[in-house]
Parts: structure tokens; C-alpha cells; sequence
């Protein structure tokens, strides 16, 4: 079928609308606790959607129901662990966040450990956030050059030219309220979306159901004692735990927002419902996934790869308007990721590493090179998307897995800091290093499935990093009896 003008028409709407949207915060912006925290003005239920927006992407929105393709349900497992995870950082790590004028979540470090191990910790995040936000915004191109027709490259360059004008101008505020817009256009998309693809199904739900229960597609728990299997109960669950404690918790994408909230009370609420929304989105983009099998029952591999099923049905089967809408939705939820990652790698940047060289920079200044950051860091993202270019398979599991080479190692780090009285900023760089390494190696070199990497990696670097302390420790108390003795 293809789209036609009425479906371009309201893709270009959308996205002159959400770009004009987020410029209307501009002259909001007049200091640093303005730009990359909305001067911590922002209700909870905002930050909240904000929140869900931030962690969905089009990773989520394309690739889930590619996995419910060619699996089931069972990935629900692995979202049962973010809602644990959300608890752990709401009693273990908010409370620290709250104590101190913090911008960024590595200067909860610096206060813990010092200064050099706040530039390892940020200077990671850099790393390992731009990696795998280059691998998302790729996943944008997937579904534009479909829909469009043009070419990838320029299908990237769209995208991240009209997410940097809004966020170059409107920081954090213009990013969390244009988030509002955009989680309520994409969730009320898909659901336009679901129930769609029900008319066109022959027989409606009773022939969906039929068809998937035959093919175990509503099977959500696997409690086999497999290790090597990604998708088990323990495997999702303590798996989803950690990766969201250490995204969540530990990751400034996240953090960010959690700190422009009015109070600590306030952050934790919005947390814990984000949690929930969560839990219904994967939901319902599984069930999509689910019922497209019952649609075409043909194996992913007809259409090039599973993360092009769901794109290729709206263009090709959706009814002209809803089909122009979901794709509007599919780029609400890829901008809104972008313009996320574009606000807290510059505070990183910013905050964490250049003010700390020279801190008598005047606000004008930090204001200025704050939005230059945020350029910097656009065309960063724009290369890395280009480099996933034909290089990747199933975009949302290369994108959880590139960030856990590095959440294991962060979130070790963290705990140290929380959890110990002893741990010390050597013993903190030797188990970080350690925890790193192991994840790296994990991620190249081995089978071990991606959920179980950030619990590894966590227990590599805390136990590493604890007992080079200790050791240290130890060794001092000993000098001290020696010269005591003498």
C-alpha cells in the first residue's frame, strides 16, 4: 500500500510541531541549574513519562515486537527485574542523590572517593552512552528509509537535525516536556496500531489466539536451569534488577531527570510509577509482535530481519492516516530518546570535566558552552549511527549490550561507595578496571547471554574493589604497629 500525502502530511506536522514545542522553553534558559535541570521545578508525574520516554526508544518500539516474532513473551521477565531494580535505587541510592546541590551522578562519587575516580566514571558513561545511543539513533533510520523512502543516512540526518534545534535551545525542560508529548503520541499510536492490526486479522482475537497459543507465543515465565539462555525467570529477573539499578541509578540519562524533581519524594514516585508504564508498554509492544506472527506466519527471515516487521506492516498494511501516525509515534519515541542523551552528555561534559579545569567561568559562558557541547555531542551520534550502518541484527539486544560492558562496572562502584565504610578510591579503580574487563570480555569472547553481564560485572568490580581496600587498609594498620614495636 505505502503511504500516501495525507500520511506525510502528518509526519511533517508532527515534526514541526514537536521541534516549534520545544523551542518555546528558549528563554527559560538563563544558568546551568536552568538548562540541565529545569531549575528542579518539574512535577513528579511529568518526570515520570519523561522517564519512559528516555529508556523506550525506537530500539523498543521496533525490535520488541520482532522479538515476540520469533520468541514470546518470556522477555517480560527481564521487565519484572526493572520494577525491583527501581525499589533498590529508591532506598540505596535517591537518598545520596538528595543530599547536596548535585547536577550529575558523578559527584556523588567525587564526594565518596575523589576526583580521579569521578573522571573514570563519567568519562565512561561518555563512552558507553554514545555508543549506544549511535546503535539507537540508526535504529531511527530503519524505519524513515521505509516509510519515506530515502536513504538511510539522510533518514539520520532529519532526525538528529531537528532533536538538537529544540534541545540546543531548550535543555532539559524543552527535553522532559516535549518527552510528555511524545510518550502520549507513541503509546496512543501503538494502541491505534493493536487494534488495528485485530481488524485486519482474519477472525479477530480468537484467530490470534489460536494461531500464537499453538506456537507457545503467550508463554511468559521459563524456569529451566539454563544459563546460557537469556530469557529465563532468574536470568530476567536478576538481570532486569541490576541493569536498571545500574541505568537507572547510576546512568546521568537517567539521574538527570530524577534530580530536576522538586523533592526526594517526588523523584522516588516518579520512579516507581515510570516502572509501571514500563511494564504495560513492553506489554503491548510484545503482544503486537504476537499477533503480526498470527498475521503473516512466515519466519523474520522473509523480511530481511525481525526489527523490519513491524515498520513494514504500517507502510504496507495499515490504513492510510493510522499508518502516517504510528510512524509519527515510532519518531516521537526516537527523539525524545536523542534529545535525552544529547542534555546529559553535555552536562557530563560540561559539569564533570570542564568546570572543574576552570571554575570561575561565568554563567553566560557555561550557558553558551553547554549548547556547544550539545552540538558536539550531535554530531558524534550522527557518525557512530552511520558506523551501525548493515553492522547490527537485533538493534535493541546490541543496545542493551553495549551498555552493559559498562553498567556492571558503574554500578560496583556505586555500591562501594553506598554500601562500604572501608572501600577506598584505589581499591574503587582496581575493581572498576576488573569489572570492565570481565564485561568486555563476556560481551566478545563468550556465549554468556546479556542479562547476565551487569550482575557479573557488579560482583567482579564490588568484590575487587573491596578487597584491594581492605588489603590496603590492612597494610597500613600493620606499618603502624611496626612502627609502634620500633
Amino acid at each position: 500500500m505505502g503511504l500516501n500525502t495525507f500520511d506525510l502530511a502528518i509526519i511533517v506536522i508532527y515534526l514541526a510541531g514537536i521541534t516549534l514545542f520545544g523551542l518555546r522553553f528558549r528563554k527559560r534558559q538563563r544558568s546551568l541549574r536552568d538548562y540541565f535541570l529545569a531549575d528542579r521545578n518539574i512535577p513528579w508525574w511529568a518526570i515520570a513519562l519523561s522517564i519512559v520516554a528516555a529508556e523506550t526508544s525506537t530500539l523498543t518500539i521496533i525490535s520488541i515486537p520482532g522479538l515476540a516474532y520469533d520468541t514470546n513473551l518470556t522477555f517480560l521477565q527481564v521487565v519484572f527485574g526493572y520494577l525491583i531494580g527501581r525499589v533498590i535505587i529508591s532506598f540505596v541510592l535517591l537518598p545520596h542523590y538528595f543530599r547536596g546541590d548535585l547536577y550529575t551522578a558523578y559527584e556523588l562519587i567525587e564526594r565518596r572517593f575523589g576526583r580521579t575516580l569521578r573522571s573514570l566514571t563519567a568519562g565512561l558513561f561518555l563512552l558507553t552512552r554514545a555508543a549506544a545511543e549511535g546503535v539507537r539513533v540508526y535504529a531511527v533510520s530503519i524505519v524513515v528509509a521505509i516509510a519515506l523512502g530515502t536513504g538511510e543516512i539522510a533518514s539520520i540526518t532529519i532526525i538528529t537535525v531537528l532533536t538538537l534545534i529544540y534541545t540546543f535551545e531548550g535543555g532539559l525542560a524543552a527535553v522532559i516536556w516535549t518527552d510528555v508529548v511524545q510518550t502520549v503520541i507513541y503509546v496512543g499510536g501503538t494502541l491505534v496500531g493493536l487494534f488495528t492490526i485485530l481488524h485486519l486479522v482474519p477472525g479477530g482475537w480468537p484467530a490470534v489466539h489460536s494461531v500464537a497459543a499453538a506456537a507457545e507465543k503467550f508463554r511468559v515465565f521459563d524456569f529451566t536451569p539454563d544459563f546460557w539462555r537469556p530469557y529465563t525467570f532468574w536470568a530476567g529477573l536478576i538481570g532486569g534488577a541490576f541493569l536498571t539499578t545500574a541505568s537507572h541509578g547510576t546512568d546521568q540519562l537517567i539521574v538527570q531527570r530524577l534530580l530536576a524533581a522538586r523533592n526526594q519524594r517526588q523523584s522516588v514516585t516518579a520512579l516507581l510509577t515510570s516502572g509501571v508504564a514500563v511494564l504495560f508498554q513492553f506489554a503491548l509492544f510484545l503482544i503486537i509482535g504476537v499477533m503480526l506472527f498470527a498475521f503473516y506466519a512466515k519466519p523474520s527471515s522473509f523480511f530481511g530481519r525481525a526489527d523490519r516487521i513491524f515498520p513494514s506492516f504500517i507502510v504496507t498494511e495499515m490504513p492510510h492516516g493510522i499508518s502516517g501516525l504510528l510512524i509519527a509515534a515510532i519518531l516521537a519515541a526516537a527523539m525524545s530518546n536523542l534529545s535525552a542523551a544529547l542534555n546529559s552528555l553535555s552536562s557530563t561534559s560540561i559539569i564533570d570535566f570542564y568546570l572543574r579545569r576552570k571554575p570561575q567561568t561565568d554563567e553566560r559562558r557555561r550557558l553558551q558552552l553547554s549548547r556547544l557541547a550539545t552540538v558536539f555531542w550531535a554530531l558524534i551520534l550522527f557518525g557512530l549511527a552511520i558506523l551501525s550502518l548493515h553492522k547490527v541484527a537485533r538493534v535493541v539486544e546490541v543496545g542493551l549490550q553495549i551498555a552493559s560492558v559498562a553498567y556492571g562496572a558503574l554500578l560496583g562502584v556505586f555500591l562501594l561507595g553506598v554500601l562500604t565504610r572501608n572501600a577506598n578510591q584505589r581499591g574503587a579503580i582496581v575493581g572498576m578496571v576488573a569489572g570492565f574487563a570481565t564485561n568486555l570480555y563476556l560481551w566478545i569472547f563468550t556465549a554468556v547471554p546479556w542479562t547476565w553481564h551487569v550482575p557479573i560485572g557488579t560482583a567482579v568490580t564490588f568484590a575487587i574493589g573491596y578487597g584491594c581496600s581492605e588489603l590496603r587498609v590492612q597494610r597500613s594498620v600493620d606499618s603502624a604497629q611496626e612502627s609502634d614495636h620500633s
